[in-house]
């Protein structure tokens, strides 16, 4: 039976009511760090859902109840302690939560059926009682363990125990005892010979003899000076042998026969979201809108350039935006009728929705009106009609930036600018995030990247530095009136360039590079809730839309040079991974298919902002848009071909809130009436409900987003 790890780690963080770091493991046996809060639990193949809730029940208890206290180190061996601590704490658990009394119970069986403390073909007599009470209490419901009635009197002690205090006072005199009963059996011929003199004497004595009658003190100091160890054998003060709890050991040797076919596979990597500082990731929409603005202030008015093979200067053409505006102006003209439409069939649903969820109360004032009725009517009381308030709603919006969005990148400008008008109209706050690995390194504004703090630099998190990640906040609410409208023609012309001859360049910042999308998630977690705060809104919408998969994400990893120093480095995440989230408590397998690890980080982020909607536009070509499908959910072939047809699907069950398959041509299709001069009333037709299905094309991105405000 496979073990569900996940599902034994919520397991400990319930019992123990706090908020444990669970690791799984591969180890020997489960252990809890009192200090560090940390409860490794092992990876055992061959262990049953029993043993598990047993080592699960058992390393809370310590969790729950052994202090954090070392004080008696030097009086009592940590293994006697140990042993009545495990007996004190697995009776306080199955007493706080009695159905861990099956676990144990049936735990224990297993492990004394498959001799997991290696006794046979041994006497369990011949052990000391510390191993004897081990075993009692352990698997003593399956074995026979033999006691002596003062053995006896000390076993009971351990079942008595309910403070830590007690615990250490019965391990100790357990320890005195396993002592003196070791001295005991020690036999006298064991003890190394002693020398004698020419009388038979002992060096010793006859040494010690001359001392007193002599009074010599130098001759005599020289004299027992030992000329090697074997002559001085009978001096030397024999060091008692401690007496140890071998069953620990038992154990071990058990746990490691327990492991079966995991042997040579890697310890599973636990990683986290680190927590960043967005001033070093997030670009102003002051600092975009400026560093273009100026770029293109040159390109207008351009300054002689020395050239050195007509040496002379010559003045290059200033940039021109003609065609680029009266693209737009023609896009703006015929979005704005659907956009006002669009407000419209916005404000309707709203106000639906809210009558809908109207209730209607009394208000404990008589309505004279009715008392003519008392006699057959009890409610004559005067109502009222309450609206339950809506939730302010929000926009963040993240733009794939890369290299491959060229192709389509001003259908997708369309359908965002749509988004955008239409939040500006219904007063609903966004920002707008292009994510890119372009924008000028550190070095361009005097700053040394090595020495910037800009991420938890540690073992287990996630390094979203290396790339030179950035996120360009093209559009914001919070920006001005007059200067959305101007960031929003930039934004314009900078996409319609990268598909169309014009006759201006672009700075180099803001063209499109790789597809930092994981480190864009990660900076969500910081995002949100300043969004929230700063807008004041209840429920955020986050859109993103990207063409394809995101770039490998490393992980710190302490590792050892060449040299045999240790140092922080990074790797890549491999299968069977986990990504733990110290704040919800929940941790998330990573599988070998690496789009999966995009699921994760989504997974995390609706688990820890639950009032946020997370939603996916997943641009395709028509060959990609079946495996995208496929990825997710079982869909025929003619459900493939259905939404090739419609040029969308809804994916369900992915990292997303709503996840939607869109093709990318399907953004391109224009919504103009075009028929020939003389067409029949049959293509007229036709060309009409081409147009309306066109139409709805090109809205669809704001209908989804638009039903998911509503």
């Amino acid at each position: 039976m496979t073990v569900n790890y996940e599902i034994k780690s919520q397991l400990a963080r319930l019992l123990a009511t706090e908020d444990l770091v669970v690791e799984n493991r591969n180890v020997a046996t489960a252990q809890f760090n009192v200090e560090t809060r940390v409860l490794t639990l092992p990876m055992w193949k061959r262990a049953s859902e029993n043993v598990y809730d047993m080592l699960v029940g058992h390393e809370v208890g310590h969790a729950l109840f052994t202090p954090n206290e070392w004080d008696w180190e030097d009086r009592i061996p940590r293994q006697f302690v140990n042993i009545v601590e495990d007996a004190r704490i697995e009776k306080l658990m199955k007493r706080r939560y009695p159905g861990l009394s099956k676990s144990f119970y049936k735990g224990y069986s297993e492990l004394a059926e498959d001799d997991f403390f290696c006794l046979e073909g041994s006497d369990v007599s011949d052990m000391n009682l510390a191993d004897r009470a081990n075993l009692y209490y352990k698997i003593g419901n399956f074995t026979d363990i033999p006691f002596t009635e003062e053995e006896m009197s000390l076993v009971k002690m351990m079942a008595e125990t309910e403070t830590f205090s007690d615990a250490l006072m019965v391990a100790e005199e357990i320890y005195r005892h396993c002592k003196d009963a070791q001295k005991r059996e020690t036999p006298q011929g064991d003890l190394p010979p002693q020398k004698t003199d020419q009388d038979g004497v002992p060096q010793q004595e006859s040494q010690q003899a001359g001392h007193q009658g002599t009074g010599d003190g130098e001759e005599d100091n020289e004299s027992v000076e030992p000329e090697d160890d074997e002559s001085y054998g009978g001096t030397m003060q024999i060091e008692e042998e401690e007496p140890k709890v071998q069953t620990d050991q038992l154990f071990e040797e058990g746990a490691e026969e327990f492991n079966g076919n995991i042997e040579g596979q890697h310890d599973p990597m636990y990683c986290e979201v680190p927590s960043v500082d967005l001033k070093h990731f997030i670009i102003s929409n002051e600092r975009v809108h400026g560093l273009i603005n100026e770029y293109w202030e040159e390109g207008l008015n351009p300054k002689p350039v020395w050239c050195p093979y007509d040496k002379k200067y010559e003045t290059r053409d200033p940039y021109n935006f003609g065609y680029a505006d009266a693209e737009f102006e023609k896009f703006k003209k015929s979005a704005q009728k659907e956009i006002n439409y669009m407000v419209k069939e916005f404000e309707c649903k709203k106000s639906a929705d809210a009558y809908a969820r109207a209730a209607t109360s009394r208000t404990g004032v008589l309505d004279c009106s009715k008392l003519h009725t008392y006699k057959y009517n009890e409610d004559l009381f005067k109502k009222v009609t309450v609206l339950p308030d809506g939730k302010n709603h929000g926009l963040i919006f993240i733009l794939d930036w890369s290299g491959s969005m060229g192709d389509c990148i001003v259908p997708t400008i369309k359908q965002l600018l749509n988004i955008v008008w239409f939040c500006n109209k219904v007063n609903i706050p966004f920002d707008v995030y292009a994510f890119t690995n372009n924008w000028a390194k550190p070095e361009r504004y005097g700053i040394d990247w090595e020495d910037l703090d800009t991420q938890e630099n540690e073992q287990g998190m996630f390094n979203i530095t290396g790339g030179h990640f950035s996120l360009l906040n093209m559009l914001s609410s919070s920006a001005k009136k007059g200067e959305i409208e101007k960031h929003i023609l930039n934004l314009w012309r900078v996409a319609f360039s990268f598909k169309n001859w014009v006759s201006y360049s672009i700075p180099s910042e803001v063209g499109l590079s790789g597809t930092p999308l994981h480190e864009s998630l990660i900076c969500l977690h910081e995002i949100i809730p300043q969004f929230k705060t700063k807008h004041g809104v209840q429920k955020t919408h986050c859109v993103i839309l990207t063409d394809g998969e995101a770039n490998s994400l490393p992980v710190f990893k302490r590792i050892t040079d060449y040299k045999g120093d240790e140092r922080l480095g990074c790797c890549s995440i491999t299968a069977g991974s986990f990504l733990r989230n110290r704040k919800t408590g929940h941790t998330y397998k990573f599988s070998q298919a690496y789009y999966k690890f995009t699921d994760v980080l989504l997974q995390d982020l609706r688990q820890t902002f639950p009032e946020t909607n997370f939603i996916g536009i997943r641009l395709c070509n028509g060959r990609e848009m079946g495996d995208v499908i496929r990825r997710y959910e079982y869909a025929s072939d003619e459900a493939i071909r259905k939404a090739k047809k419609v040029k969308s699907y809804a994916v369900k069950d992915s990292g997303y809130t709503s996840l939607f398959t869109m093709l990318s041509n399907s953004l391109e299709t224009t919504s103009e009436l075009d028929v020939d001069e003389g067409a029949t009333k049959a293509k007229i037709k036709s060309a009409f409900m081409k147009n309306l299905k066109a139409k709805a094309l090109n809205k669809k991105v704001l209908s989804q987003f638009m039903d998911l405000v509503c």
